[in-house]
């Protein structure tokens, strides 16, 4: 049958509803932006993460990273000395590649979370591209990290680390990026630390 004998023969079959295919999904309408205002509220609200610091202190500073960024094993290092005045809750996106998730989702369900950041951070720093983690990853695991990563693009976020802190004035203050332990300390408003 040639090309212009089989387009009636689909038509009529199309009209009958024996043709079908497969079309992608219509995508959801991308979630709204985040207001500045209320990125400190949303994010303890929607965030999964761990907290590592000073549980009762008045900063509270949220940091979206990928298990992957070296600079997000850097601001870890810088955030070290400051944990006895801040506390920092770390959320684990994927953006980068194929290990993100899974080295996301074992640091989160690690039975001790920051000795797994610790231990990860260090192998990470050092080359070795971070700890192992299994490619079975539970349902809910992973849906937090996807939406954790739908938090930092409705934040405007396009590079990690994104750190997200109280700004002096109550609402909240942002950057991408890593930066020394002096510059993290005045960022998140803390005087006086070394």
């Amino acid at each position: 049958m040639n090309r212009r004998q089989l387009l009636p023969t689909m038509a009529a079959l199309a009209a009958m509803g024996f043709l079908t295919a497969c079309s992608r999904e219509p995508e959801a309408p991308p979630a709204p932006p985040i207001d500045r205002s209320q990125a400190l509220q949303v994010l303890a609200a929607e965030g999964k993460g761990f907290t590592v610091g000073t549980m009762m202190a008045a900063n509270t500073v949220y940091v979206l990273f990928d298990p992957q960024c070296p600079h997000c094993a850097n601001l870890w290092q810088a955030s070290q000395p400051l944990l006895r005045q801040a506390r920092f809750v770390w959320l684990p996106v994927s953006m980068l590649n194929a290990k993100s998730l899974p080295q996301g989702a074992a640091i989160l369900t690690a039975a001790d979370p920051v000795q797994a950041m610790a231990e990860h951070e260090k192998s990470l720093i050092a080359g070795q591209g971070g700890i192992s983690a299994s490619a079975s990853i539970p349902d809910e695991v992973k849906a937090a990290i996807e939406h954790n990563t739908a938090l930092l693009n409705r934040l405007g976020g396009d590079a990690v680390p994104y750190i997200v802190a109280r700004d002096p004035q109550g609402g909240a203050r942002s950057v991408g990026g890593a930066m020394p332990t002096a510059q993290l300390a005045a960022f998140i408003g803390l005087t006086g630390a070394n």
